[in-house]
């Protein structure tokens, strides 16, 4: 099948979303699929994003992503996130009685109402829901986020979840060839990834723990929570290998979050034995219970606590029910919906309002 995926999260961003499209298409190809991505990373004229300059958004690239559609003539039309790309190509779809289909990796609205409290967080949903809504299918990542969109009125919903790449994150890379925490008092409890707000890693920072509390990644909120928070290490941004004996020295992986709709990193980190502390929240709660392998409990403090006495090996064989291969499989099951695509009200007014706001960028870019 020739497939493509319209994605305004790429390389070099490294966040769950880029590591489950890179994760899916490596096993589509591998199984004979050609696959086409359209990224900002294409060459497009670019923005950066507000409040989160290291992502670019490419506003003005509905020409070009024209041309490369009709050129490659594809099966399936996936959109996998709702960006400037994200809403050109749904434009077309729609244009043409395309059937496409999209993903929902972030709580966005929750996500917006952390960077703009002024925003009502009930107009966001109805600008996702609009945009969700007018594809075939809507790809979520667990049972209990369909319930949730469900409830908000999102229609033709179907679970897709996440895998893990085991051979890159293993036990057996704790402590060799040396601990990377080595110099910092235990037990260690660590948070990896993206530092923003969204993350809310300062309801982590502020608790009072044992040993040492440790922050691995890069994001605007970095230098603010230094600065508040100086007792903490923040050893910056971590790739490949290193990243991995990161999640695999630690004590405890701590995940704060409650925007984020799975949580890539929490099955990552049990992969290397670290179990994982968190809020019973969309996400924690479909893969933490009854596993062993890590808590969940309101009080994250009491959760980061229980995690000291589960056993690791348990974490590492709960992770290995996670497989890429049966992941992307599911994702190509749904990518052709029987459907044609159809407007939704309210798109037409807000596609109106995003090109009067960037009417002043078009006018630079000329």
């Amino acid at each position: 099948m020739k497939i493509i995926i319209v994605t305004d999260a790429w390389k070099p961003q490294m966040n769950g979303v880029v590591r489950t499209l890179e994760m899916t298409i490596k096993s589509l190809r591998k199984s004979g699929h050609i696959i086409e991505v359209i990224s900002p990373s294409d060459g497009y004229w670019t923005i950066p994003l507000p409040t989160y300059p290291d992502i670019k958004l490419a506003p003005f690239a509905k020409s070009d992503m024209k041309k490369r559609i009709l050129a490659f003539q594809p099966d399936a039309i996936h959109i996998a996130t709702e960006g400037p790309l994200g809403l050109s190509a749904r434009s077309l779809c729609i244009k043409w009685g395309k059937p496409f289909t999209t993903s929902y990796h972030t709580k966005f609205p929750e996500y917006i109402k952390a960077r703009f409290p002024f925003i009502p967080i009930s107009l966001s949903y109805k600008f996702i829901r609009s945009f969700h809504n007018s594809g075939g299918r809507t790809m979520v990542t667990t049972e209990s986020m369909v319930n949730f969109l469900q409830e908000k009125k999102f229609n033709n919903l179907s679970a897709w979840a996440r895998g893990v790449d085991i051979s890159q994150f293993h036990p057996d890379k704790r402590f060799k060839p040396k601990d990377v925490y080595e110099g910092i008092k235990r037990p260690i409890f660590v948070n990896i990834g993206r530092v923003a707000v969204e993350k809310n890693i300062e309801a982590f920072l502020k608790i009072d723990l044992p040993g040492s509390k440790v922050v691995v990644g890069d994001g605007p909120q970095l230098n603010y929570l230094k600065e508040k928070y100086p007792e903490a290490h923040f050893l910056g941004a971590k790739f490949g290998d290193e990243l991995s004996r990161h999640f695999a020295d630690a004590d405890v992986f701590v995940f704060p979050s409650k925007t984020d709709t799975f949580g890539l990193v929490i099955i990552e980190s049990m992969a290397t034995g670290t179990p994982v502390a968190a809020y019973p929240v969309t996400g924690p709660v479909d893969i933490i219970p009854n596993s062993k392998a890590g808590s969940i409990n309101e009080d994250l403090r009491v959760a980061c606590i229980s995690c000291l006495e589960l056993d690791r090996n348990d974490a590492v064989t709960h992770a290995e029910k996670f497989s890429w291969d049966a992941v992307s499989e599911v994702f190509y099951n749904y990518l052709t919906p029987n459907y044609k695509p159809k407007h939704q009200k309210h798109m037409f007014l807000i596609s109106y309002v995003l090109k009067l706001i960037l009417f002043p960028y078009n006018l630079l870019k000329k």
